[in-house]
């Protein structure tokens, strides 16, 4: 069974990303206006007819997310989100020159870290690892 509140949010979701107002959903899907307004007030289930004219205007929806919230939106992103972490090795043997900058910036932040300590080494902690976010939502893991 679908929760009209959270298929609310989920159609909110939708519209948000693709830029566009409850009118321009309405006329994308060739629903009325008031349909949308009954939806998104949770007023109103979705019929079949409209989750379906929904996966057919916005191919990037995955229905089981639509309906239940399981999966991602959009749908490339569930390639991003099966990607496991890569060990060390896999890194080397990727982009040798992205671990030789891994290594100096790590050396630079130890020079940084000891500076900052005062050179005192009983108060220096080992670097355990570093984690470098992308502007795509992606990221990679270095332990040096």
């Amino acid at each position: 069974m679908v929760n009209v509140e959270e298929f609310s949010k989920r159609l909110t979701i939708l519209m948000d990303y693709y830029e566009i107002s409850a009118a321009q959903l309405a006329e994308k899907v060739d629903v009325q206006r008031s349909s949308i307004s009954h939806l998104l007030s949770g007023r109103n289930k979705p019929s079949l007819d409209f989750v379906l004219k929904i996966l057919k205007a916005f191919p990037d929806v995955e229905l089981y997310w639509l309906l239940n919230g399981v999966g991602s939106f959009p749908k490339n992103l569930s390639n991003i989100t099966n990607i496991s972490t890569p060990t060390i090795k896999e890194i080397v043997k990727e982009n040798t020159s992205t671990t030789d900058q891994v290594k100096s910036v790590t050396k630079a932040t130890e020079a940084t870290v000891k500076t900052d300590l005062g050179n005192s080494s009983e108060n220096l902690s080992e670097i355990d690892r570093i984690v470098i976010f992308f502007k795509d939502g992606t990221f990679k893991n270095y332990i040096p």
